[in-house]
């Protein structure tokens, strides 16, 4: 299971080491592609086929699903992991996730993906939503969740 926080510097050539804590689940190979609320979405190539399946067998004559998997899909990218635990992110999705040079990147593990984040896009999200935590586990109550 991917749980936990870390922040980590891009360095000059725009490479991002993996935190240790994940490196040895994730593997020598990712996946990253575009996520939700400007983040990226990173999976294992294991967890990625379980997840292009279940995209895959949306209907294509929604367009909710097919704009999702065009997202989903399309911007999926397999990235290498080298020797030393850093990745190296295509500009298109640094772009998306505003990952500029120099900036901070967090590396949130979210069960069964890690989502990475600019460090102030995540500093103002989990503001946000910490604000609202009295109110999200109230609805998760309600559904049996918590």
């Amino acid at each position: 299971m991917l749980i936990g926080e870390y922040t980590h510097t891009q360095d000059d050539k725009k490479r991002i080491s993996l935190p240790s804590k994940f490196r040895k689940e994730m593997g020598k190979k990712v996946v990253v592609t575009h996520g939700l609320d400007n983040c990226l979405f990173m999976y294992t190539t294991k967890e990625w086929v379980k997840i292009s399946e279940k995209l895959g067998n949306l209907s294509m004559g929604q367009a909710d699903s097919r704009g999702f998997n065009r997202i989903m899909l399309a911007g999926a990218q397999e990235i290498d992991v080298d020797s030393i635990g850093r990745i190296l992110l295509p500009e298109f999705l640094r772009e998306f996730a505003g990952l500029e040079a120099k900036n901070k990147v967090v590396f949130a593990g979210v069960h069964s993906r890690v989502e990475v984040w600019d460090e102030s896009r995540w500093k103002d999200y989990k503001s946000r939503i910490l604000k609202k935590a009295d109110q999200l586990a109230e609805k998760l109550g309600e559904i049996g969740v918590i």
